[in-house]
């Protein structure tokens, strides 16, 4: 039985009575405690520069060179605060409402409220930093709007908010390595995890540049290694994004919730070609002056400023003219499939539609639209060679945040005891779709307030342990299973590369587990992924050795991970009999093509767990109860 520890009291008081009853460790006993964080995103650098601060001893693991190179540097768009600035009617209860229904009402109340509620310290936190979000003329922060609201609570630093961010983040980690409190990996990547009597006590790391297996431990784990969206290949992932941190763990014993909840952006440069490695993110802030529009002919090739208005279809504000072109992205991505899939899409490969600033030219000004989108009218017509000055964008949906992760309770800790998961990592708070600009909120709020408090709870009982050893037999059978694993890619001696693997897993996953799915769908996905995964084990080709940088050897652990989690996910997509946010089984639909939930049956969180390689995961229902708001058919009309 899953017990999320959901403090009691009121909704609103919940986190205030959690703050004031949990346990806590006094600062002479900070020092006895080890603490490993994996990732230093815009959660896993929060966690340790905070930790490191209350005086706990901490390392922290990274596959970059740099703690800078994290991908939430790529977050474009902003981060919501419930502050209210622009007195708009804006407020934490609004917040926390407009993330509830955005997810579809397939969240937690209590995480999803906190969220809200500390939403504006991480404001106050990054501007103490620093980052140097946009302001009024008067001085104050400015606000924009994203999708699925209507107020504006973004904040913002032009198209660079996570770059903005992850600095502000860096800087203080950096100050806590340099006070030697943080003990910094780079080129370090998490081969296993050891649980020792149930509990998370350390990792097997590869150094990536001399190739050396390496034991360490700690009192407590924490994931913050972000998502697993570049399982569809082609994503606005960096390349090296993977999900090998949390499906070691997922192998180990923590379960994964909500997997096959994807999230893909309807905002991104179309496919070009079969050669490209990644696709490149448009923010979604170009939704509030742009106007997205297919020709209403099907096949009509004239260059876009030559179709007349009568000729166009701005489809989201005909379909949503509540919200129009804000609609939430899972609407909105959906909307542009099925406007590319009746034969409207352009561009030279028809798999795009127009993102048009002609009109907020007009009203505004190109200095004033300038001033607000610079930066990614510069780098779209860097990539294109098209300027959005004169001529509609192109963009089209493609794989971006996984609302699914592992499986974790109000404290943030994994159904492994002393392993904690924070942002995109876990499955916590968006439920089965993501409000724009909540993702940088999540992964602050993770690691700058919520961890380094919950985390206490638990090492308060840690303080008599001692110094975990690293001589045990759980730390010489992860690594020996580790050693051995590496060794198996190597002597399979094949003729294609991981590279062609992941290609192909990517376009399985599209076809089958994407932006919809049916049941016969899924059933032909889950038989194309095991025989790739057997051809995977048979013809893979790695050169190199283990003791030396290898690239190759790097990549083929993490496609043979994707290769498993790919599975877990398309079983999730075929288990949940409803559509529900970014979950849309085409077999589930109302009459005009909208999800249709089944919340009589399946108001609950599905938290899967690891059952042996090739085997059925076993599901545990984590039932939802909404003490606060109820459930309702959700409308953007």
């Amino acid at each position: 039985m899953l017990n999320a520890k959901i403090p009691d009291g009121p909704l609103e008081k919940k986190w205030k009575n959690y703050q004031e009853h949990c346990k806590l460790v006094n600062p002479a006993n900070k020092k006895k405690l080890d603490v490993i964080v994996i990732g230093t995103g815009l959660s896993g650098a929060p966690a340790a520069a905070t930790l490191g601060e209350l005086g706990y001893n901490v390392k922290v693991f990274f596959f970059q060179d740099t703690a800078r190179r994290a991908h939430s540097v790529a977050a474009q768009g902003g981060i919501n605060a419930s502050k209210n600035y622009q007195n708009d009617g804006d407020n934490v209860f609004r917040h926390f409402y407009d993330t509830l229904k955005g997810g579809d009402f397939r969240s937690r109340e209590a995480n999803t409220y906190r969220l809200a509620e500390i939403s504006a310290n991480v404001i106050d936190q990054a501007v103490a930093q620093g980052v140097p979000f946009a302001r009024e003329y008067g001085g104050v922060l400015a606000n924009r709007s994203f999708g699925g609201v209507q107020v504006k609570r973004t904040f913002y630093a032009q198209g660079q908010t996570g770059q903005q961010m992850l600095l502000g983040a860096y800087s203080v980690l950096m100050r806590q390595i340099g006070l030697g409190h943080v003990k910094s990996y780079n080129r370090h990547e998490m081969l296993e995890l050891v649980v020792i009597d149930g509990k998370a006590r350390g990792i097997i790391a590869r150094n990536l540049i001399t190739g050396e297996i390496e034991r360490h431990s700690a009192h407590a784990v924490i994931l913050a290694s972000g998502g697993y969206g570049k399982i569809y290949y082609l994503s606005t992932l960096a390349i090296g994004s993977n999900a090998s941190a949390a499906w070691k763990a997922h192998r180990k014993g923590a379960f994964m919730a909500g997997v096959s909840w994807v999230q893909f952006h309807p905002t991104c440069l179309p496919q070009s070609g079969d050669y490209q490695s990644k696709l490149t993110l448009m923010s979604e802030a170009l939704r509030n002056d742009g106007r997205i529009w297919v020709p209403k002919l099907k096949g009509d090739d004239r260059f876009p400023n030559d179709i007349p208005e009568e000729e166009r279809d701005y489809y989201l504000e005909r379909k949503y003219p509540a919200f129009g072109n804000l609609a939430p992205r899972d609407i909105a991505s959906r909307s542009a499939k099925e406007q590319i899939d009746a034969g409207k899409g352009v561009g030279p490969n028809k798999n795009a539609v127009y993102l048009d600033f002609k009109d907020a030219i007009k009203e505004y000004g190109a200095e004033e639209i300038g001033d607000r989108y610079g930066n990614l009218f510069r780098m779209y017509e860097k990539i294109t060679g098209m300027s959005p000055y004169k001529q509609p964008m192109m963009i089209s949906p493609a794989a971006h945040f996984t609302m699914g992760g592992l499986w974790v309770d109000y404290e943030l800790m994994t159904t492994i005891q002393g392993l904690y998961a924070v942002g995109e990592a876990n499955f916590s708070d968006h439920g089965a779709n993501r409000l724009g600009a909540n993702s940088l909120l999540q992964a602050s709020v993770d690691g700058y307030f919520i961890v380094p408090v919950t985390i206490g709870n638990y090492l308060s009982n840690e303080i008599r342990t001692g110094k975990i050893p690293t001589d045990t037999p759980e730390f010489d059978k992860a690594e020996e299973d580790a050693v051995e694993r590496l060794k198996k890619f190597i002597s399979i001696k094949g003729t294609k590369s991981a590279e062609y693997y992941h290609k192909q897993l990517g376009k399985i996953m599209f076809h089958h587990v994407g932006v919809s799915r049916n049941k016969k769908g899924i059933e032909e996905g889950i038989k194309l992924i095991r025989e790739l995964r057997e051809d995977f084990w048979t013809n893979l080709k790695v050169p190199g050795g283990i003791y030396e940088v290898n690239s190759e050897l790097e990549k083929a652990g993490r496609v043979a991970d994707f290769l498993e989690l790919a599975e877990l996910m398309a079983h999730d997509a075929y288990d949940r009999d409803e559509s529900c946010g970014a979950h849309f089984r085409e077999e589930y639909q109302t009459e005009d093509g909208e999800a249709l939930r089944n919340d009589d049956e399946y108001m609950y969180v599905s938290a899967w767990e690891y059952t042996g390689y090739g085997k059925t995961p076993k599901l545990h229902k984590e039932e939802l109860t909404f003490e606060v708001v109820k459930p309702s058919v959700r409308s953007y009309k």
